[in-house]
């Protein structure tokens, strides 16, 4: 923080930022009764309230985050309290600043992570999550090894309908879940392939769910693919990704880009990444039409699309060639 203050000093981007924090320009003008007519009489400065100034210096601290302002103004005891706060509000102003930042930081967390991470593997449950929590706090997305635990939470309805082959059960042997009729539909469809073994029903935001990066309105968001299958065969096990979702949704592009690079990225570990839609058929009947990015060809169609329309039409394409299989 300190060189990156130095860098915007000598390049004269300090003072001048901080000449609008610590003082603010005036122009009085006298107006003569009657006439309408304006004179300049002069320009006077007044300073900016301590209050203010903290005020600012507080907003720093929520955009570096982690109690970084205060170590800063207190690693500059012998100076102006003041002065230094200003250094700061202007260095978390600064957008190049604040990118070298977060890059020096990251590089240096990259590097103590791949140090200790085997370490790290050894470590309780609830602290392993705590350096994952990390990770994911990264401008980046940053790949973490998914491990399940040996138990997880799951809230469901009291009269929530069972379901065979999940990879948790209750006390009682059995799973319950509240699914939309389209994922049970495909659960449905999924029991009819001899090869599959089991699934996991891949809830939202918990500390145990797969969760995919999908970038949207220039932010990186969190998916999380309603449906794991594991299937087997005589190679041994195979998983795969499943997304029933509804497409009038405005948020199927982003989806759909974020399923393809992640099976461009992890192609070896997952064999079918498909987004789900019920379409109707010439026949006028519903079926499932799955766009399976695993599969290299579909995938590089995938990554061009830029509109709900293209995707609309990849869909249709997918119904009319395989008839929604």
């Amino acid at each position: 923080m300190a060189e990156e203050v130095q860098r915007l000093q000598d390049a004269g981007t300090l003072q001048q930022k901080a000449k609008l924090i610590v003082g603010i320009d005036l122009r009085t003008v006298a107006v003569e009764h009657g006439t309408g007519l304006a004179e300049d009489v002069g320009e006077y400065n007044i300073d900016a309230a301590s209050a203010d100034i903290d005020r600012q210096f507080q907003q720093a601290g929520r955009l570096l985050g982690n109690g970084l302002h205060m170590d800063y103004w207190r690693s500059k005891g012998d100076r102006d309290a003041d002065e230094v706060k200003v250094e700061v509000v202007v260095l978390s102003q600064d957008h190049e600043s604040m990118k070298r930042l977060e890059n020096f930081a990251e590089v240096e967390f990259d590097a103590l992570y791949a140090r200790h991470k085997r370490d790290i593997a050894k470590l309780k449950e609830q602290r392993q999550q705590h350096f994952q929590r990390l990770r994911l706090a990264a401008s980046i997305a940053q790949t973490i090894p998914w491990a399940l635990p040996e138990i997880i939470d799951f809230r469901r309805s009291p009269h929530a309908k069972e379901y065979d082959k999940h990879l948790y059960l209750e006390q009682d042997g059995k799973f319950r879940a509240d699914l939309g009729t389209w994922e049970q539909e495909v659960l449905q469809e999924e029991f009819a392939d001899g090869s599959v073994v089991g699934w996991l029903r891949n809830v939202d935001r918990k500390p145990w769910s797969l969760e995919i990066p999908c970038e949207e309105a220039g932010s990186v968001k969190p998916m999380f693919p309603d449906i794991l299958v594991v299937r087997k065969d005589a190679k041994g096990y195979i998983f795969d990704i499943l997304e029933p979702h509804d497409p009038s949704r405005q948020d199927n592009v982003p989806k759909v880009l974020g399923l393809a690079r992640f099976a461009e990225k992890h192609w070896n570990l997952f064999d079918r990444i498909q987004l789900i839609r019920k379409m109707t058929g010439v026949n006028g009947k519903g079926r499932h039409v799955r766009l399976d990015v695993g599969q290299d060809a579909v995938r590089k169609k995938v990554l061009a699309v830029t509109t709900n329309s293209q995707l609309d039409q990849l869909f249709e394409v997918e119904e009319r060639t395989k008839g929604g299989t």
